[in-house]
C-alpha cells in the first residue's frame, strides 16, 4: 500500500535540499500524463490567447494625439458650461453642470468597455491596461479619471509626463496601470 496502514506513521519527508525519492508525488505538481491544473499553463507559459505580459498591442499614442481626443471630450462640457453661465440662473448652471457630469460619467464607462471615449475615438486611439492589452471596465475607468486629479496638482506636470515618459503615460496611468495606443 503505497499509503501506508491504517494507525502508522507516514514515511517522514526527504531531508532538506534532498529531491524526494524517485517516482513520488510532488504536491501541486501535475503528475505524468495528467494536463496542468485548470487555469494554469504548463511550463510557464501564458495562457492560451493571451498576449504576453507587458504586450498591449499597438503603438502608444503620442501626446498631441492625446490632447486631441481630450479636447474633442471637452467641447460638450464647455458648451454647457457657456450656457449655464450665460443664463444667469442658478438652476440653469445646476442642470448643465449636471448633465456635464452625467455626460463625463457616459463617456468613462464607455471607454471602459470599448477602449475609446469620444475624443478617443475621433483620434483613433484605445485605453488598455498596460499588463495585458485588455480594457479596463467601467468602473476603472471612471476611478483613473478621478485618479487624474493627482495628475493636475503639481502645476499640471502629471499631464505633460508623456512627453518624456517612455511608456508615455501619464500619473494616472502608471497609478492605474494603463497605456493609451494607437492601433
Amino acid at each position: 500500500n503505497p499509503y501506508g496502514d491504517p494507525g502508522q506513521n507516514p514515511p517522514p519527508p526527504p531531508a532538506y535540499g534532498q529531491p524526494p525519492a524517485y517516482g513520488a508525488p510532488q504536491y501541486g505538481a501535475p503528475q505524468a500524463g495528467q494536463p496542468a491544473p485548470y487555469g494554469q499553463a504548463p511550463y510557464g507559459q501564458a495562457p492560451y490567447g493571451a498576449p504576453p505580459a507587458g504586450a498591449f498591442g499597438g503603438t502608444l499614442a503620442e501626446w498631441l494625439t492625446r490632447v486631441g481626443g481630450a479636447l474633442v471630450d471637452a467641447v460638450p462640457s464647455i458648451i454647457l458650461s457657456v450656457i449655464g453661465s450665460a443664463s444667469g440662473s442658478t438652476g440653469v448652471s445646476a442642470l448643465t453642470g449636471l448633465i456635464s457630469l452625467g455626460y463625463w460619467i457616459w463617456n468613462m464607462i464607455r471607454q471602459g468597455r470599448t477602449g475609446q471615449t469620444i475624443g478617443k475615438s475621433a483620434m483613433g486611439t484605445y485605453l488598455v491596461r498596460e499588463s495585458d492589452g485588455q480594457y479596463v471596465g467601467g468602473g476603472m475607468s471612471v476611478l483613473r479619471g478621478i485618479v487624474h486629479i493627482v495628475d493636475v496638482i503639481p502645476c499640471f506636470i502629471g499631464y505633460l509626463w508623456p512627453l518624456w515618459d517612455g511608456k508615455k503615460q501619464t500619473f494616472a496611468d502608471k497609478i492605474m496601470g494603463t497605456v493609451v495606443v494607437k492601433r
